[in-house]
């Protein structure tokens, strides 16, 4: 008897080979056929209304096993518009504004292009938190993948040499992501409600900056999940008091009673990534 006799590891072929071995069949009428093919490499039955199920699964489980192979524990997830300008842009938006209209809105984007240039430095302070003794990475920059204030977050990671999160959405336009998410972290998703859930599963700070209706829903929602118990609360950072200011009336929403009070406590507003970092480092005890 061999001192160390070999085991085989599995007796089954795995459903990759299957799938090569499937995937060129001998032709004949059956073969052919739709209903002859091997359900995971039918596309017309997994796009089926019956399977939406089994995609809201697809949807939460991909992302999840691939986070978690790249040793990715938390993140710090950054909101932002999509059309504010990097400084490299903004002198092509004010060219390409024409009525006094479109004048006064472009001079508006660009007297925000500070908040692009602050989200990147937010970007390039959390990324410098070192893996833990399990070698988990932690405040691992997350953005929505796209432009603007997200390209700004994951190119700040870029800039120190960290990887980054991109959770990019299918739309009706062409959306492409932009150049500095990690290519093995940068994921597609068909429905919000999984691409939201994935913003927040690993999330243990929010930066929300100047943005639109995408901005204010997923800030809202965290809001609310955190004001109902649903989620610990975090640090949760608006940036630019001028903007959340103007376009929100938090006291008077607590003047009215339709919250507490003590509901204003759970965000922070900021202007600068310094102030911010300096509250997620004192929330966490981080050095």
């Amino acid at each position: 008897m061999n001192a160390t006799p070999t085991v085989p590891e599995r007796m089954f072929p795995s459903a990759s080979e299957e799938a090569q071995v499937a995937a060129n069949p001998t032709s004949v009428p059956q073969t052919e056929h739709p209903a002859y093919r091997l359900a995971f490499q039918d596309p017309d039955f997994l796009l089926r209304e019956d399977l939406r199920a089994v995609r809201f699964q697809l949807e939460l489980l991909k992302p999840e096993l691939l986070l978690n192979e790249a040793n990715i524990a938390s993140t710090f997830v950054m909101y932002g518009s999509a059309r504010i300008p990097s400084p490299e842009e903004q002198e092509g938006v004010l060219a390409a504004a024409e009525t006094d209209a479109q004048k006064r809105i472009a001079d508006n984007l660009v007297a925000k292009t500070c908040y692009y240039e602050e989200a990147r430095k937010l970007a390039q302070l959390s990324s410098q938190v070192p893996p833990d003794e399990d070698r988990k990475r932690h405040f691992v920059v997350c953005s929505g993948g796209g432009p603007s204030i997200m390209e700004a977050a994951n190119r700040g990671a870029a800039d120190v040499g960290a990887p980054s999160v991109g959770l990019n959405i299918v739309l009706p336009f062409e959306q492409v992501p932009n150049p500095y998410v990690t290519p093995g972290l940068s994921f597609q998703f068909h429905y919000f409600a999984l691409r939201k859930m994935h913003f927040l599963l690993r999330a243990r700070a929010v930066a929300a900056f100047p943005g639109g209706f995408g901005t204010f829903d997923e800030l809202f929602e965290l809001l609310t999940l955190v004001q109902t118990g649903k989620v610990k609360p975090m640090p949760i950072l608006l940036f630019g008091k001028s903007f959340w200011s103007k376009v929100v009336n938090f006291e008077a929403l607590a003047d009215e009673g339709v919250i507490s009070v003590n509901d204003l406590k759970l965000f922070h507003i900021v202007d600068d990534a310094e102030e911010a970092w300096a509250i997620v480092k004192k929330a966490y005890d981080l050095a």
